[in-house]
């Protein structure tokens, strides 16, 4: 049995993984709420904070969805037994277009302010990248904190990893769906970095595999934990 750590993408809580909990049922699992999310909603941390934070439920395999798998990166080797990416991304390079997202997410985060949360979701759930998603599932309610979670751990503000997975000794599996292009392309890119990761492309799912797919892919990450035994 391993301690699973799972650490849900932006807008979600951690009872947004309950379509594939059943399955692992046979492991220690341990569903967050990201700082600005759901019952912590006002704990202010950005991604290097988020990371230590996350680090008290170590030793175990950081399981991390999107924005989830980007705090997972920050996790201390210490407290890592293995990692399990989803939809994520080691950064983005050039500071120039780091600095236009930094930018988009804080209009993002006034358009939340502005709004409020039950509409803004229904604007972030219409965007191609959830055209799979059939239900929204579990969702934080408090604007406030999303926000603060964009303006603090938002994708621009994440100074990029890449040449630090070459020395991430941990197993890790790299999991995409076959929807979505753009992180397919960037899971083949941490794949080659990483020394000791597998990539699993799973067909008929987007941005959100592991809720579009939840079979396939809960079937790809026990097989894996398995290996790992």
């Amino acid at each position: 049995m391993a301690r699973l750590v799972l650490v849900h993408g932006f807008t979600q809580v951690g009872a947004s993984w309950q379509p594939i909990l059943p399955a692992l049922a046979g492991h220690e699992v341990i569903t967050i709420d990201a700082p600005g999310h759901g019952r912590n909603a006002n704990v202010r941390a950005d991604l290097a904070e988020t990371g230590e934070l996350l680090a008290e439920h170590g030793p175990a395999i950081y399981i991390g969805y999107s924005m989830g798998g980007r705090m997972c990166l920050h996790v201390p080797r210490s407290a890592m037994t293995g990692l399990v990416l989803v939809s994520a991304t080691a950064g983005i390079d050039d500071p120039d277009e780091r600095a236009v997202r930094r930018r988009s997410d804080e209009v993002l985060a006034d358009r939340i302010e502005a709004i409020g949360t039950e509409a803004f979701l229904e604007e972030w759930l219409a965007l191609p990248l959830f055209a799979g998603l059939r239900a929204r599932g579990p969702r934080s309610s408090d604007a406030a904190g999303l926000a603060t979670s964009l303006r603090l751990a938002g994708t621009g503000t994440q100074e990029p990893m890449w040449d630090r997975l070459p020395a991430l000794d941990v197993p890790v599996l790299l999991v995409a769906g076959g929807d979505d292009e753009k992180f397919v392309a960037i899971a083949e890119r941490m794949h080659d970095a990483l020394p000791h990761s597998e990539l699993h492309v799973i067909d008929g799912a987007g941005h959100t595999v592991h809720l579009e797919q939840p079979e396939a892919f809960t079937t790809t990450l026990l097989g894996w934990l398995d290996v790992m035994r």
